[in-house]
């Protein structure tokens, strides 16, 4: 399926390398190092080539993707960003500042590179399987609550369900715990659950409107800082989790924020860990309910969704070697992200077909993680076939024709975004 209708050009030579990825045990140096691989039947050159000038069926891709989850029950989404870090890459357009986590530094670093938008699946809580359906690259002039609701759409058209047999749930971090993203998803149809900042105020409902002056837009004051400020919440519960220890649950409903009262959201409060002498500081979640609203317990177990896509990106940065390469231009670096999302999918789709192979300091899973069955995948090549074609000599290459001038790739330097703050005289 991927090779005749998703690599449209140079398929030999992407799908090969998809090969190459999957069997590549080792780490790898550079990106030819790919082209040493034997299930990877061509020169070296004819990897970057297949960058370079191969083409792909983006929107198949992403439609073959959506087409693996199941049409029942609750499918959660985490969304979610991250940087591929281009330190000294001088010709590549699009590139921005952005935050990248460093073991130095707790909060990470900020590098310049290129930011993705990140919408995966998560198909079992727990587990460090995070399938990416859509990867999108930030432009410099977008932000990752535009691209990411952007993204949800899309999902959305595309899992059309009249019946309501599934609910549909994005998960999110901080940053799109905020009116911008809960208003999106408004009349979506898939609910929405994202972390919030300690320090946030809200509103609930305007009072009824007395017939004189001008109509309440704020209702009573809601801040996260101030429990007195703080009504009876319209849904309370106490629970033991196996991660979390004891957990009270609170739930207030119809919450907006000062900016935008048109947007409207609940606000979850979880204490966690409350066996213990010094607790945790608490959890604040926004809430946007689908179209079928749920009990405060099982909102509460989504949030564990999200976690699976950390460990997700860095085995795609690690083990796949997504952001080894040091590619000069913006589109190739899009295609071979869609290489990698295609390599984790096969990976997923195979971890049954697989036998563990621990290493001898290692203990033997009954669920394979990620790179489990990456180290065990190689042994696959020698019972299945490949439907590329073999590769054809094309004697040497020419060369540079004389007299042709040779011009300077053009150089672009990373946008600085945020809000410009103004210098004083």
């Amino acid at each position: 399926m991927a090779y005749e209708q998703i690599l449209t050009g140079s398929r030999d030579s992407q799908f090969e390398l998809v090969d190459a990825l999957l069997s590549s045990g080792s780490k790898i140096g550079c990106f030819a190092e790919l082209s040493l691989r034997p299930s990877f039947r061509r020169g070296w050159s004819s990897a970057y080539r297949a960058l370079d000038k191969g083409k792909q069926a983006s929107k198949r891709i992403q439609g073959r993707f959506v087409k693996q989850v199941p049409q029942t029950g609750i499918q959660v989404y985490p969304l979610d960003t991250t940087m591929w870090a281009h330190p000294q890459a001088r010709t590549l357009s699009g590139q921005v500042y952005g935050p990248s986590p460093t073991q130095a530094l707790k909060k990470g670093s900020i590098v310049q590179g290129h930011q993705y938008s990140l919408l995966t699946w998560t198909p079992e809580v727990g587990r460090s399987w995070s399938l990416t359906l859509s990867a999108e690259r930030l432009k410099p002039e977008q932000s990752a609550i535009e691209v990411g609701l952007k993204q949800v759409q899309a999902l959305c058209q595309a899992r059309p369900d009249p019946l309501k047999r599934v609910l549909d749930v994005i998960v999110g971090d901080g940053h799109y715990g905020n009116h911008h993203f809960f208003g999106g998803l408004q009349g979506l149809g898939c609910a929405g659950l994202a972390r919030m900042r300690r320090d946030r105020v809200l509103y609930g409902t305007p009072p009824a409107y007395r017939g004189q002056g001008r109509p309440a837009v704020h209702g009573q004051r809601f801040a996260f800082k101030e429990p007195d400020s703080w009504p009876e919440p319209d849904e309370e519960v106490e629970l033991v989790d196996p991660r979390w220890g004891q957990v009270r649950l609170r739930r207030w409903n119809r919450l907006h924020t000062k900016q935008d009262a048109t947007v409207h959201f609940d606000v979850i409060l979880a204490e966690v860990h409350l066996e213990r002498d010094k607790p945790p500081a608490p959890l604040w979640l926004g809430y946007v309910p689908g179209h079928t609203d749920q009990p405060l317990q099982m909102v509460w177990s989504w949030f564990d969704f999200r976690w699976p896509i950390e460990p997700s990106i860095r085995f795609r940065k690690q083990q796949l070697h997504w952001t080894l390469p040091r590619f000069q231009d913006s589109q190739t670096c899009d295609r071979w992200t869609a290489l990698v999302d295609l390599a984790f999918w096969q990976l997923f789709l195979a971890r049954d077909l697989v036998q563990d192979q621990p290493l001898p300091w290692q203990k033997a899973q009954s669920t394979l993680t990620p790179t489990r069955v990456l180290h065990s995948f190689a042994a696959l090549f020698a019972q299945l076939g490949t439907p590329t074609r073999s590769p054809k000599a094309r004697g040497k290459s020419p060369g540079w024709p004389p007299g042709r001038v040779r011009t300077r790739p053009k150089r672009h330097k990373p946008t600085k975004r945020g809000k410009k703050v103004a210098k004083l005289a």
